[in-house]
């Protein structure tokens, strides 16, 4: 056999034709032609844009997202009424707003540790203000000082105000024990109107349309106030409007007395302070003595 770079000998076929060989194979230059991938480079990623084409990046709709399901989630707990439940009725619900349990245990982690609820043990508050207010009246805070001038204040601003709200509870009777002589002259006229003056087929459609017109003044009532068109919700709305007249009239601060209420008394309920003071656990409405806010 021939060596490389040494001519084979002419008389050598097997040599002549491995040179030959060669020789074609270099003319085809298949070194050159051949796809080097060990020299190919991987195209950079891709940058994963995040900001939609309003703005709104994948982050703060994620961040919406929860915020949704935490308000769905709050939403079914009041519309449950509950004072309180167990935690496994808890974890369910807020699994009804989320698909994945892991995700379920996150907003119920969420929904205590931000203070909506009270989870102790194996019961769920759902109203931290009724703890809150329960373990205020058990520990002994200490009270305010006799002396403190703002107290003194207080005291002052409370007696002007029970005086207010029996002047606007006296009114607002007068106006009822109006309103009922007023009912008792109606029916009279339409009995005599109907049994000697005229007669039924005359008088009832009278009494129609001005049954009606009761009825849009009950409507009319509840649109204005928010309130049930009820005695009590008319009295409750009559009162509300005489004592913030009395108060204009009287120059009665009211924005001091909540002040100084909030002070002295840190553990009122927020419901009984936005509550007029009127209480109808009697047949007779009678000022409570307790304190509000008008609305």
């Amino acid at each position: 056999q021939s060596k490389p770079g040494i001519a084979p000998d002419p008389g050598d076929n097997a040599g002549f034709r491995r040179l030959f060989h060669r020789r074609k194979l270099r003319a085809f230059d298949i070194v050159r032609d051949r796809v080097r991938l060990d020299g190919l480079v991987p195209p950079p990623p891709a940058k994963t844009t995040t900001a939609a084409a309003d703005g709104l990046t994948v982050d703060d709709a994620r961040k919406l997202l929860r915020v949704a399901r935490l308000e769905m989630v709050k939403s079914k707990l009041r519309d449950t009424g509950r004072n309180w439940m167990p935690r496994s009725e808890f974890v369910r619900i807020c699994g009804e707003v989320c698909s994945d349990p892991d995700e379920a245990s996150r907003v119920a982690r969420t929904l205590d540790e931000s203070g909506t609820v009270i989870v102790l043990g194996d019961a769920v508050f759902l109203k931290p203000k009724q703890v809150v207010k329960a373990i205020g009246g058990l520990i002994p805070f200490p009270a305010t000082d006799p002396n403190d001038p703002r107290k003194k204040e207080l005291d002052s601003l409370e007696q002007r105000k029970a005086l207010i709200d029996q002047k606007a509870i006296a009114q607002v009777r007068r106006e009822l024990w109006g309103g009922l002589g007023y009912l008792v002259i109606q029916t009279a006229a339409f009995m005599r109107l109907t049994f000697w003056e005229l007669s039924w087929d005359v008088m009832e459609p009278i009494c129609f349309y001005v049954t009606s017109v009761y009825v849009m003044a009950g409507y009319a009532f509840f649109l204005r106030t928010s309130r049930e068109p009820t005695f009590e919700g008319f009295f409750q709305s009559r009162f509300l409007a005489k004592q913030r007249k009395l108060m204009k009239a009287q120059k009665f601060d009211l924005d001091r007395y909540n002040e100084l209420r909030k002070i002295c008394y840190p553990f009122t309920d927020e419901e009984e302070v936005e509550s007029p003071g009127i209480s109808f656990s009697s047949s007779r409405p009678e000022f409570d003595g307790k304190v509000g806010k008008v609305c």
